[in-house]
């Protein structure tokens, strides 16, 4: 997708976005959306493109770090429950719960029984939190093999980007049939009518996050509740005040 038709159908969507932020806190809503996908598929980027004109205290990111060893020892779901959102906010998760279910499996962190155990509680826990009231959206975003090693390439021939580049990304790279039969029995054994998976696109960045804001956009009902343009007052005269002289607190001017 062209960029200038991205930035111009993203700034249509923004506005959208603003207005669902304003209903959310007028409505006291409690939004979790989830994203799921391989390394490179484009979760933080698609995140970072919904909240960049939002107020953080009201849609703000979880993206939890590895666990610590008192954390690994607390029931499975505690540290995720901790960061479900309050009346009036969303919570967009960077990678959930759903680690059980994918990267822990695969990569050896968990037993066959907790995987199994939680495989069978998982839709359960969501249908007790969306009885709750909770809007619950689950994305996993696609990205097929070729695309992903351009990623890859890209990503580790990029200073800017390589931290994005960690030695398990590569091992996850190196069992790629086995994380795709841990994702297909996720989306099969996961996929209820409370919390249904929806499949994005993401082999072009661009149109998949404007699809993906999109459907967000559609699945949740609200109403523009934008005030109006504020008359900004006249500032206040100087009325003798003199402004000190701060040019030796000033940084060097590398730029400009």
């Amino acid at each position: 997708m062209k960029r200038k038709k991205y930035e111009s159908d993203l700034s249509e969507l923004e506005v959208e976005l603003a207005k669902l932020q304003g209903w959310i806190v007028d409505q006291r809503l409690r939004i979790v959306v989830i994203f799921e996908g391989r390394d490179a598929a484009g979760k933080g980027g698609t995140i970072k493109t919904i909240t960049r004109r939002l107020n953080p205290r009201v849609v703000r990111t979880v993206a939890l770090a590895t666990p610590t060893e008192r954390e690994k020892g607390e029931l499975y779901l505690q540290r995720y429950i901790a960061h479900l959102p309050a009346a009036g906010e969303m919570a967009l998760f960077d990678r959930s719960w759903y680690n059980r279910l994918g990267v822990e499996p695969v990569m050896e962190f968990c037993s066959n029984e907790e995987y199994e155990t939680f495989l069978r509680l998982c839709p359960a826990f969501e249908s007790m939190i969306v009885s709750d009231g909770i809007l619950l959206f689950k994305y996993w975003l696609h990205v097929d093999d070729d695309e992903q090693e351009r990623r890859f390439v890209r990503r580790n021939t990029d200073p800017r980007r390589r931290w994005k580049l960690s030695p398990m990304d590569l091992e996850a790279r190196a069992r790629w049939v086995d994380y795709s039969r841990a994702r297909d029995v996720m989306l099969d054994r996961t996929n209820t009518d409370d919390s249904p998976w929806y499949v994005v696109d993401m082999n072009d960045k661009r149109a998949g996050r404007l699809n993906v804001i999109s459907h967000l956009l559609s699945r949740v009902p609200y109403r523009d509740l934008t005030p109006p343009a504020l008359a900004l007052p006249e500032r206040q005269a100087a009325r003798g005040y003199e402004p000190p002289d701060w040019s030796h607190l000033e940084i060097p001017r590398a730029y400009g």
